[in-house]
């Protein structure tokens, strides 16, 4: 019996057929399990019928139960963050345009219980119609909010290291720049003191060393009281319950003597009940450099005033403390306000220093507040510390 031509390689069985279709099945049923595992939710959207379906784990990212949602773009849209709704829209109108291969944003979305998460959006147009225009799109929703809360804080992290790097280099080369100095001082009055040519001269020469010797012990003093603070500042000292008006009010009868001499009204706008857990020597201090500049710095030509009053909000303290002084020159001075050794009254006053706003500041930051300032020459100063109240 003579065989039929037969050739193997080019036969396909019904039995090989139906595995080439099972396997197919089995990669989709891959991909579909990946993806609920990885909880990435899925979109679809039909321009011609501008229909969007989206995926049982995209509702579920932002809180919602299968079919919840409703297939439209708005359904979607009209829940991203105000502030992340120009940059979403302008990506995406760019890859449409084909000006990009590949859609890629990230942005926030309004949940059911109206917070908010961030999504990494993803999209891609797979199909154009005739006319070469977008037919069919498909892209993916991935909740990237604890990357995002990560890397918040990181930054935040870098920032406060970033500022502390300053502000040791700063103060490194303040320490350098003053006890160099005062030593050049003390080296150039020495030799004058050896080339001395009379009991007089020499008379002299000690008094100048005695005056750079006062200079450089408060110098040290001050950089002492600096260092002390910021190493308090890592220990947990600022548990101790503390009414603010009575506080406040004890530095004002300190300074009572001053404010009288210079014809200044201290107001204390401080509610009686109002308590805080934090340092007592640290406030003390703080209400008296501010309260005292506000003294040191009125104008004699007013009706002088100082006001402390205090703002709250359900998680922080504001405390005001404002006058109406000389004021500060805000656009010269700006950026010197806090630092060490800087005066800008223009007062050339022999007991300035410098140092004061440089210690509050050092000294709110230890209480993890913030000091600002709001100054305008010849109408006055404004000081706001804010701190946040502890449970």
């Amino acid at each position: 019996m003579k065989l039929s031509d037969f050739n193997l390689t080019n036969y396909k069985s019904k039995f090989y057929e139906k595995n080439k279709l099972s396997n197919q099945n089995f990669e989709d049923i891959k991909h579909k399990i990946a993806l609920e595992i990885s909880k990435v939710g899925v979109w679809d959207w039909n321009v011609k019928t501008n229909k969007v379906t989206y995926s049982e784990a995209s509702n579920e990212i932002i809180g919602y139960g299968k079919d919840e949602i409703k297939n439209t773009a708005a359904a979607w849209n009209d829940r991203i963050h105000p502030d992340d709704k120009e940059a979403y829209f302008s990506g995406f109108k760019s890859h449409l345009k084909g000006e990009i291969d590949f859609y890629e944003n990230e942005y926030r979305i309004k949940c059911k219980d109206g917070s908010y998460k961030w999504i990494l959006h993803k999209g891609k147009v797979i199909e154009h119609d005739t006319n070469k225009k977008p037919s069919h799109i498909i892209g993916t929703h991935t909740d990237i909010t604890k990357l995002k809360t990560t890397e918040d804080k990181q930054n935040k992290n870098l920032l406060l290291i970033t500022n502390q790097n300053k502000r040791l280099y700063s103060f490194t080369h303040i320490v350098s720049h003053n006890l160099k100095t005062h030593i050049g001082n003390f080296q150039n009055l020495l030799e004058l003191y050896d080339n001395a040519k009379n009991e007089i001269e020499k008379g002299d020469l000690i008094l100048h060393l005695k005056s750079i010797s006062d200079s450089l012990t408060n110098t040290i003093v001050d950089l002492d009281d600096i260092i002390s603070i910021k190493s308090k500042a890592q220990t947990h000292q600022i548990n101790e319950r503390i009414y603010l008006y009575n506080c406040c009010n004890k530095v004002i009868e300190s300074l009572s003597s001053e404010s009288k001499t210079r014809g200044v009204t201290i107001h204390n706008a401080l509610r009686k009940d109002e308590v805080i857990l934090s340092n007592k020597s640290y406030l003390d201090s703080i209400f008296y450099n501010l309260i005292s500049n506000g003294i040191k710095y009125s104008d004699p030509n007013k009706n002088s005033q100082i006001v402390i009053q205090s703002v709250h909000t359900k998680d922080f303290i504001k405390i005001l403390i404002s006058d109406n002084g000389i004021g500060i020159d805000m656009d010269k001075y700006k950026d010197q306000i806090f630092e060490m050794y800087q005066t800008f009254h223009g007062t050339n006053r022999q007991d300035s220093r410098g140092i004061g706003l440089y210690i509050t500041k050092t000294q709110v930051e230890a209480l993890h507040g913030e000091i600002q300032i709001e100054s305008k020459l010849n109408e006055g100063t404004a000081f706001s510390v804010t701190l946040k109240k502890q449970k």
